[in-house]
Order: structure tokens, then sequence, then C-alpha cells
């Protein structure tokens, strides 16, 4: 199924940390937090501007991005998690 996010909202899939420590202790998955960076899928053609205009997301596909930890709305796709989430959920861009 295709999913194209309307106006200033992206689509974005959640990237796996590891789930150990430094010092190696194991993670279990009911003690781990959920991760706050992920792949950008998909975005929309941007927000309107108060002149009428759009203005295009400063994100695009294949961006991996950081967010905050109660950002957007988790929704299940073709079998995958993902969150739908305003741009300005977003805090940055990592490179």
């Amino acid at each position: 199924m295709k999913f194209r996010p309307l106006h200033d909202r992206v689509v974005v899939r959640r990237i796996d940390e590891d789930q150990k420590t430094a010092g190696g202790i194991i993670i279990p998955d009911t003690a781990a937090e959920k991760p706050q960076t992920g792949e950008i899928i998909a975005v929309g053609p941007g927000a309107r501007g108060e002149d009428g205009k759009i203005v295009p997301l400063d994100v695009k596909s294949g961006d991996k991005v950081l967010f905050g930890k109660w950002s957007g709305t988790e929704v299940k796709l073709d079998g995958d998690d993902l969150l739908i989430m305003k741009e300005s959920d977003i805090m940055g861009v990592l490179q």
C-alpha cells in the first residue's frame, strides 16, 4: 500500500538501537525505552504559509532524524510499525 502524508506531516520508521549497555549488560525489551531516532519514509508536500503558498519541508525521504520521546502517532501499515508526525516534532537531522 502506498501512503502519502498530507501538509507538513512525515512518516518515520524507528531505528532500533543496541539493546546492550556499554558494559555489556543486555536490556530486556520490557525495560528498554523506545528509540528517539528514525528514518523518514515519506513526506507531505508542505504547509501553507500566510500568503497561501506551500512552504516545502526541510526533510526528505531517507533522512535520519531525532525526535521527541512522545512525538507522533503510532500506526501499523503493511505490517510495519511507523510514526506519523508533524515536521515541527522533529528536533534535527542526523548526519
